[in-house]
């Protein structure tokens, strides 16, 4: 089945106490952005791509693309006020019936075989959030105080998240709740059930100078 893959990129510097976002700052050379393209290039060449950015930031990507000869093909959608929206706006342009993978623009890390082990989920069983096991431990905070918590009763959720077009097209047809924090929550407002795939431990948000700094490490051993 046909696959795509919805890159989802509206962050900004803030958290980074950068002058540009966070996606297009030089990561070994080149914008993150485009390590993360990359890494699903790699998997399947022959995957159709969506990348969401805020329009103020169209035109320097463009530009960035320029300057780095960046050749992996691509379409560019106005992302909205929330993500959400923006990823609805990127699931207006695809029309058939595929598998679709929604992912962060500053997880750069992710690896193949997660990239295997979610397409492959999806299109045998609908469905694929990969996740990890929490190794730190854990507090609840509550008006009395904190108090401990098991750890093994949670699990960290990375992406991508990845679904058959049907399910999620339908699924972002609902209207907007604020209990939407990714796709999973989206979907799964609708009763149908998430099938958990194992993530890779290196496939980390970027959003702090030491996050950068880690990546830098972990993509030279690559």
């Amino acid at each position: 089945m046909k696959r795509y893959a919805i890159i989802v990129a509206g962050g900004n510097g803030e958290r980074m106490n950068a002058d540009v976002p966070k996606q297009f700052l030089e990561l070994r050379g080149k914008p993150l952005l485009m390590h993360t393209l990359n890494v699903f290039f790699r998997y399947d060449s022959h995957i159709e791509f969506v990348v969401v950015l805020p329009s103020e930031h169209i035109t320097l990507w463009k530009n960035l693309c320029v300057q780095h000869q960046f050749k992996i093909r691509h379409i560019v959608v106005e992302g909205g006020k929330t993500r959400f929206a923006s990823v609805k706006n990127a699931l207006a342009t695809i029309k058939e019936k595929c598998i679709i993978a929604v992912h962060d623009g500053v997880r750069p890390l992710v690896n193949e075989d997660t990239l295997h082990r979610c397409f492959t989920t999806a299109e045998n069983m609908g469905t694929a959030i990969p996740i990890q096991n929490v190794v730190d431990s854990l507090r609840q905070m509550s008006s009395s105080g904190n108090q401990s918590v098991d750890r093994t009763r949670f699990l960290i959720v990375q992406t991508p998240q990845v679904f058959q077009s049907s399910i999620l097209q339908i699924a972002y047809n609902q209207t907007y709740e604020n209990k939407f924090t990714d796709d999973a929550t989206v979907v799964e407002s609708l009763g149908i059930g998430l099938n958990l795939v194992e993530g890779n431990r290196d496939n980390i948000k970027i959003t702090t100078p030491p996050d950068l700094k880690i990546a830098e490490v972990l993509l030279s051993c690559v």
